[in-house]
C-alpha cells in the first residue's frame, strides 16, 4: 500500500508539473515578435566587440590612453606596468579586424550592425594611432647605404609624444612591420590616406635595414636584422614584411609612382647607388626577396620555421668606411637557431598566398599548402587539455603568435579549402571559453582550463584580450567570405 500511496504521489507531481507548463505556453502572446537567431558570422561579431570594448575599458587609462599591460576582471586590478608598443598594437589590431567585421557584414545584407558600431570603431582607431606618437622618437641611423634621421617607434612608451627612446636596441624592425600591417589594413577599411603615408614612411625605415651587402659572388646577403642595434636576423623580423609588400604593390600597380632604391653595386662589391622605380615594382620585388630570404635561411626539415640566425660574435652591429663615407657592415654570421614558433609559420602563409594572388605562380601555392599541413602537424595537439579540442602551445606570447597563424590559414584558404578544418579548430576553442569561462567580458588566457581557483592568479596580458577579440572578428569575416 505504501508503494502503491509513493507512486500515486510521484503521478500527481508529474501531473502538476505538466499543467503547469501548459499553462506557460498558453500564456504565450503570438503577437510577441519571434526571438531573432544570428548566424555564426554575426555572433563571431557581437563577440568581437564584447571582447573589445572590455579590453579597451581595463586597459587603457587617461587621455593619452596609457596601456596596463595587465588586468585581473576577478579583482579589478590594472597593472602599474605600461604595455610595449608592440602590446599596444594588439588594440589597433582589434580594432581593424571589427571595422573589416563590420564592413563584411554590410557587404552581405547586414547594413544595421555596420551603420551602429562602425563611425565609433573608427573613432576609436584614430585615437589609438594619435596615442602611439607615445612611443615615438627620432635618431640618426648609419644603415648599409646611407646616413639618415628617423621618426620610428621605440619598444618602450615616452612621458610625452615624440620623445621615446629609439636608438640602438630601444626600437626594433618587426614592431614597425605589425604597424605598417596594421595601418595598411586602417588604410584599407576607412580609406584615410594618412594611413597610408604612416605606413610607407615606416616601410622605408625597415627596407633601409634590409642586408643589401655582397658576398664574395656578388649576391646579396639579405635579411633585416632584428633592429638595428642588433646583427640576428630574425623570422619575425622579416616574414611580417611579406604581406604589407604585396598590398602596398597593389594599391600602386595601376599607378606611375616611383621611390628611390638603394643597393650596393654587384660587381665591385662595395659602390652604393640609387635608382628611381615604379613603386608597384619595387614593393613586389621585396615582397619576393623577403620571403625567398626567410624560406631559403630558415625553413626547417619538418615544414615548420625556424626562430632566427644569429647569436654569433660579434654581438654587436659594425661599421665600414667606403670611399670616405661610414656605412654599416654586412652580417656574416649564418648559425641557426630556433624553437619553431608558430607565428613564423603564420606570417609566410600569409604573404604565400598573398604572393599567389599577384603572381600566379604554383610555387608559393605549393609553399602555402605544405605550410600549412606542416604547421597543423606540428603545433595543433588533439585531445592534449579537453577530449575533442586541439590544443596550442600558450606559454610566453604564444596566444598572440597563434593568432598570426590563424590569419595565416585565413589568408590561404581561398586557395586550399583543407585549411578549413585547421580554421575550425581556433572557432572550437573560442567558443568553449566564451561558452565556460567568460567572466564579467573577459576570456581566460587558456580558453580551454579556464580562471585559476585563486582569484589574485586570474590577471590577463591585455594583448591576449585584444588578440581573442580579434581572432572572433576575423572569423566572423572568414565566415561572410568563405
Amino acid at each position: 500500500m505504501t508503494i502503491f500511496r509513493s507512486m500515486i504521489s510521484i503521478y500527481s507531481l508529474l501531473l502538476l508539473l505538466l499543467t503547469a507548463c501548459a499553462e506557460n505556453v498558453s500564456d504565450t502572446n503570438p503577437t510577441d515578435p519571434p526571438v531573432e537567431e544570428v548566424n555564426l558570422s554575426e555572433q563571431n561579431l557581437l563577440r568581437a566587440m564584447e571582447l573589445t570594448d572590455k579590453a579597451v575599458s581595463a586597459h587603457f587609462t587617461g587621455a593619452g590612453m596609457a596601456m596596463a599591460r595587465y588586468y585581473n576582471p576577478y579583482t579589478d586590478v590594472r597593472s602599474d606596468e605600461i604595455g610595449s608598443v608592440w602590446m599596444y598594437s594588439a588594440a589597433i589590431e582589434a580594432v581593424n579586424a571589427v571595422l573589416h567585421g563590420l564592413h563584411a557584414q554590410k557587404e552581405n545584407g547586414n547594413a544595421a550592425i555596420h551603420d551602429e558600431h562602425f563611425d565609433r570603431y573608427s573613432e576609436l582607431l584614430g585615437k589609438l594611432y594619435d596615442n602611439a606618437d607615445y612611443y615615438l622618437g627620432t635618431f640618426e641611423l648609419v644603415s648599409y647605404t646611407q646616413t639618415k634621421e628617423w621618426s620610428v617607434y621605440g619598444v618602450n612608451r615616452g612621458n610625452a609624444k615624440g620623445t621615446a627612446k629609439v636608438e640602438g636596441i630601444e626600437n626594433v624592425y618587426d614592431d614597425q612591420m605589425w604597424l605598417i600591417r596594421e595601418l595598411l589594413e586602417s588604410y584599407k577599411v576607412t580609406g584615410n590616406s594618412v594611413y597610408l603615408q604612416k605606413a610607407e614612411y615606416l616601410t622605408e625605415y625597415v627596407l633601409d635595414g634590409w642586408d643589401s651587402t655582397r658576398n664574395p659572388d656578388g649576391t646579396e646577403r639579405g635579411g633585416i636584422p632584428w633592429g638595428p642595434g642588433y646583427v640576428s636576423k630574425h623570422a619575425c623580423s622579416n616574414g611580417p614584411m611579406v604581406s604589407p609588400l604585396v598590398w602596398l604593390h597593389e594599391l600602386y600597380k595601376d599607378k606611375n609612382d616611383e621611390i628611390a632604391y638603394r643597393y650596393i653595386d654587384g660587381e665591385d662589391k662595395e659602390s652604393r647607388k640609387a635608382i628611381e622605380v615604379k613603386k608597384s615594382d619595387y614593393y613586389a620585388d621585396f615582397a619576393k626577396k623577403v620571403y625567398d630570404w626567410q624560406k631559403s635561411q630558415l625553413l626547417r626539415a619538418d615544414g615548420v620555421y625556424d626562430d632566427m640566425r644569429g647569436g654569433c660574435s660579434p654581438g654587436s652591429p659594425q661599421t665600414e668606411t667606403i670611399d670616405g663615407i661610414v656605412y654599416r657592415r654586412g652580417i656574416t654570421c649564418q648559425d641557426r637557431v630556433g624553437p619553431a614558433i608558430s607565428y613564423n609559420s603564420g606570417t609566410m602563409l600569409s604573404g604565400a598566398a598573398d604572393l599567389y594572388r599577384i603572381t600566379g605562380d604554383n610555387k608559393f601555392l605549393e609553399d602555402a599548402k605544405k605550410l600549412s599541413d606542416a604547421s597543423f602537424q606540428y603545433f595543433a595537439k588533439l585531445g592534449q587539455t579537453t577530449p575533442g579540442y586541439y590544443t596550442y602551445d600558450i606559454s610566453g606570447f604564444r596566444n598572440w603568435f597563434n593568432g598570426v597563424l590563424m590569419r595565416g590559414y585565413v589568408d590561404v584558404h581561398p586557395s586550399y579549402g583543407n585549411v578549413a578544418d585547421y580554421i575550425d579548430s581556433f572557432q572550437k576553442n573560442l567558443d568553449y571559453g566564451y561558452d565556460n569561462f567568460l567572466y564579467e567580458g573577459f576570456l581566460p588566457t587558456n580558453l580551454l582550463v579556464g580562471w585559476s581557483l585563486d582569484n589574485n592568479n586570474n590577471r590577463t596580458e591585455g594583448m591576449f584580450n585584444f588578440t581573442f577579440a580579434a581572432e572572433y572578428a576575423v572569423l566572423s569575416r572568414y565566415e561572410q567570405e568563405k
